[in-house]
Order: C-alpha cells, then sequence, then structure tokens
C-alpha cells in the first residue's frame, strides 16, 4: 500500500499525541472521579464534531518535545447543541498545563478564528503557572510581554471553567471571562501556595488562598458553583444558552411557553403587606418568568443583590433584583460591583434589563465607607447610564433615595411600579428622626403622627401623577406587563442591538 512509512509515523505520532501525560497520572484523576482533558471536550461538544488544532504541537524546547503531548492544552472547534464554539481544554497531565510558549499560541490561535468568525470560547482551565524554566530570565518574561494579548473587548462570549488547580496565566483566562463557572475542591489564584511560603512567608492551603468558598462568597470573582467536571459542563452549556453567538447577534429565543393564570396569581401572596417583613424576591422573580429559566449568577455572593439570566416570552432578559430576605434588602458595595459587571454582561451582549427594587437605600456606615461605597454607586450608576439595551424598572414595595435612581428609576426607558410602591428619599420612620430628632420610644405618639405626614405624597400614584411613573400596575400583572413591555421596545432600527459602550469596560473589576 501506498506510503506505508509515512503513515505508520503518522500513527505513531498521532497516538503519543492523543496519549497525554503519564499513564500514572491519568489513572490517579480517574479514581479521584475527575476527567482528563479529551473527556472533557468529548462531554462538552456534539459527537464527531471536534476538529483538533496542534494536536502535534509540543514545547518550542527541543529537549522537552517528547514530553509534551499537546504542549499541554487540547484545542480546536466543534458544535455544542449545534452551535459552533472554540475550545481550549488545559492538560494537567502534561507540565501541570502550565504556561509556555506554544502552549499560548495554540490557545491564542482558538480565541483568534473564534472571534473573527463570531463565535463562542469555551475555556476548561487547570494551570500550575508560569512554565519554568521558559519563562525565567529577561527573555522569558519579555517574550511572555510582547505576545501575550490580556484584553477581551467582548465581541464573542467567553465561557470559562475553573477545573483543578488553576494559577497565572489560566486564572487570568478565568477572570478574563464572561461567565465562570467553578468545580468545587477546584482553586484559582494568582500563585500557589508554594509560591507563596517562599515569597512573602505565607503558609496557606490552596482552599483558603482561592477556594471555591472564597470565590462564590467572598471575591464574587467566579458566577456559578457545580459538584463536579460533569455539572460544570452542563452548567457551560446552559450558560451559552442565554448568549448570542457573537455581540453582533441576538441570544437564542425559544417559542413562548403557554400562560399558567395560576402563577400570575401566587405573586400576590409572595409579598408580605408590611414592609417590615422580609421575603425572598427570587421567588417572585421565579414566578414571573418563564418556567425553569432562572439562572442566577453570583449567587452566594452579595445575596442582597440579585442578578439572574432568565427568559420571558422565550426572550432572554437581565434581572436586577434587591433581596429584602438579607440586610432587608439595603444595597451593599460588593452589591454595586455585582450590579455594574451583571450590567456590562447583558449590555455588551444585547439583552435587555429588567431591575426590580425593594430597598430602603444604600447600606450607610463606617464599614461600607471604607469599602468606598460613593465610588462604588457611582461605577453602578455609570455602567446603568452607559447601557444601551432596553432597561425597565419596576418598583415593588420600597424604593428610596439614590437607590431608587440606581435601581433604574427615572433612568429605564420605562419607569413603573406595583400599586404597593412607596416612593420617597428616606424611609419616612428616618427622616422624621433627622429632621425632628423625633424617636419612637422617647414620644409613640408624636413619632406616628410625624411619620404620617412625611409619608405623604409617597404612593406610587403620586410619582404617576408628574409622569414619572409611566405605570402603575396590579402585582398580578407583572408578567404579561413585563412581556408588553418588551415588545415595545424592541430596537427595530438597530435590529435589537445596542452600542455596546461598555464593551471595553475592564473584567474583574
Amino acid at each position: 500500500m501506498p506510503f506505508d512509512n509515512e503513515r505508520t509515523e503518522f500513527e505513531r505520532r498521532k497516538a503519543q499525541a492523543l496519549s497525554m501525560g503519564s499513564p500514572k497520572r491519568l489513572a490517579e484523576r480517574q479514581a479521584q472521579g475527575i476527567l482528563n482533558a479529551r473527556e472533557r471536550v468529548d462531554r462538552l461538544l456534539d459527537a464527531g464534531s471536534f476538529h483538533e488544532a496542534g494536536l502535534f504541537a509540543t514545547s518550542i524546547r527541543p529537549e522537552m518535545r517528547d514530553k509534551t503531548p499537546g504542549d499541554g492544552v487540547v484545542c480546536g472547534f466543534g458544535t455544542m447543541g449545534g452551535r459552533l464554539v472554540g475550545v481550549n481544554a488545559a492538560d494537567f497531565t502534561v507540565l501541570g498545563s502550565s504556561s509556555a510558549e506554544v502552549h499560548g499560541k495554540k490557545q491564542g490561535h482558538v480565541r483568534a478564528l473564534a472571534t473573527r468568525n463570531g463565535f463562542p470560547i469555551v475555556n476548561l482551565m487547570e494551570c500550575a503557572g508560569g512554565r519554568i524554566p521558559d519563562i525565567m530570565g529577561a527573555g522569558g518574561i519579555g517574550m511572555s510581554g510582547e505576545r501575550a494579548v490580556y484584553r477581551n473587548p467582548r465581541q464573542v462570549p467567553w465561557i470559562s471553567a475553573v477545573m483543578g488547580l488553576t494559577y497565572g496565566g489560566g486564572a487570568f483566562t478565568c477572570i478574563n471571562s464572561d461567565i465562570v463557572v467553578m468545580r468545587k475542591g477546584a482553586v484559582l489564584a494568582v500563585s500557589s501556595q508554594m509560591v507563596t511560603s517562599v515569597a512573602i512567608g505565607e503558609e496557606e492551603d490552596p482552599q483558603s488562598l482561592g477556594g471555591w468558598r472564597h470565590h462564590s462568597e467572598m471575591t464574587g470573582l467566579i458566577d456559578v458553583l457545580a459538584e463536579s467536571d460533569e455539572e460544570a459542563i452542563a452548567t457551560v452549556k446552559r450558560a451559552l444558552s442565554y448568549l448570542p453567538d457573537h455581540a453582533g447577534a441576538l441570544p437564542p429565543r425559544l417559542p413562548p411557553p403557554k400562560d399558567d393564570p395560576a402563577r400570575d396569581e401566587a405573586v400576590l401572596t409572595l409579598v408580605p403587606e408590611s414592609r417590615a417583613k422580609v421575603y425572598d424576591v427570587r421567588m417572585v422573580i421565579k414566578a414571573v418568568v418563564d418556567a425553569d429559566s432562572f439562572f442566577p449568577l453570583k449567587e452566594r455572593f452579595a445575596k442582597v443583590a440579585v442578578t439572574a439570566l432568565a427568559r420571558l416570552g422565550g426572550q432572554v432578559v437581565g434581572i436586577v433584583a434587591s433581596n429584602p430576605m438579607f440586610k432587608g434588602g439595603a444595597l451593599d458595595p460588593d452589591a454595586c460591583d455585582k450590579i455594574a459587571s451583571f450590567i456590562v454582561l447583558c449590555d455588551s451582549y444585547n439583552i435587555p434589563l429588567i431591575f426590580l427594587a425593594d430597598t430602603p437605600g444604600f447600606l450607610v456606615g463606617a464599614e461600607s465607607e471604607k469599602k468606598r461605597l460613593p465610588a462604588k454607586i457611582m461605577t453602578f450608576m455609570s455602567a446603568l447610564e452607559q447601557a444601551t439595551v432596553p432597561k425597565i424598572a419596576l418598583v415593588l414595595r420600597k424604593s428610596y433615595g439614590q437607590a431608587y435612581l440606581n435601581m433604574g428609576g427615572g433612568k429605564a426607558d420605562i419607569t413603573a411600579s406595583w400599586f404597593t410602591g412607596d416612593i420617597s428619599f428616606m424611609d419616612p420612620a428616618v427622616a422624621v428622626n433627622v429632621v425632628f430628632a423625633v424617636k419612637r420610644e422617647d414620644d409613640p405618639a408624636r413619632h406616628a403622627a410625624l411619620v404620617a405626614e412625611v409619608a405623604a405624597g409617597t404612593t406610587p400614584y403620586e410619582l404617576a401623577a408628574p409622569f414619572l411613573a409611566h405605570s402603575v400596575i396590579d402585582p398580578r400583572d407583572t408578567r404579561r406587563t413585563l412581556i408588553s413591555m418588551l415588545q415595545i421596545l424592541c430596537r427595530r432600527t438597530t435590529g435589537g442591538l445596542g452600542e455596546h459602550r461598555l464593551a471595553n469596560w475592564p473584567h474583574g473589576f
């Protein structure tokens, strides 16, 4: 048969490249229930659709070529539910998928082609950090600075999953992504504990340094948690179902589900009549949006703010809500960061924003001031004012002060309120103490009378009379009203696309 020698050599090299790292390392991962890079790609993509780029790539160093199949990363293209995506999957069994010249060139190739041709990028990340000795010396670090590109201008969606120990360049890839999924047990940090123990004398457990609790609850750098590799990959797929292929397209639209009057009626029972009683606004959101479409982001971080992708009548929307279940709904500095980053995501990918407000205002006090609350409020407001996607603001109960404005009041295309709305500069009871220096415990009768006096004119009808609210609605009509408003705000002149003024907003700000 022709080319026997060439075919034999080709198959030998192909088998070597596909073998990844040592059998021992692969077996260890399998015993721990952790998928290897190629298993992850197989689970992510439609069967038979993977077009690999760089199968025969190796380390740039001649003496390492036989030890670095793929140079520690599996890259290529394929379909996911029929949608074309680019994939970079770290192979930790090869030198810890450490960052090096060819390793970076492969990933950059996928990013460049995906961006140029308009389809999303999925990064399945693990990384031991920069590869030594490749990156050492003036030439090593100098070359990495000359060739690396850290800017993501949000032209196509980036979705990353933190699948294991992820340091250095792998961590930076995740930070520069639009949505980040993290598997429990994984770590995301600039440097490993082996570096911090020597460089600054800190002995840290990897989970304390950058584990899932740290990032899901304290930093907010990850968006969704997963229990396993399989769940993380399924979550990546679900996340992408809410995003378009590129910034010049609309998100995928599903057929509108059949209306359920029982869900509309249930809205009235989910919110207490008394402003003093708390409730979980997520239950209200789930009753309003399409069934099973609620997809929260950063749910464990800054819990007073809810940021979620969902669908209304089959259309993808971004929901921003204050949650009275936490801190009485008072928005803190972390909540400002959380909401601002979500506004950037939605504005960059043509997703209308719906704000649901039930808040006494911002959480003032010494602790918030130390966390730069004034700057956080204005960053939040800057993102809101620059966003050009359709914006709807709906007051559920109370909405006071600057928080009323930041939650879209008077800033959105349409401002509306439930008939239960209470809108003012501040809580009347607080205003009485500020203006009249009268406390309830000192003079209950006079305090009550002054509160009633100050509270006059705070109803939604007082907001509607000078046309500062465009609608006052029955809570049971929320779903129908929002769907109708979205139809009105269709942006026909641009095909539904925004101006993307926030596309270059820094990631992880």
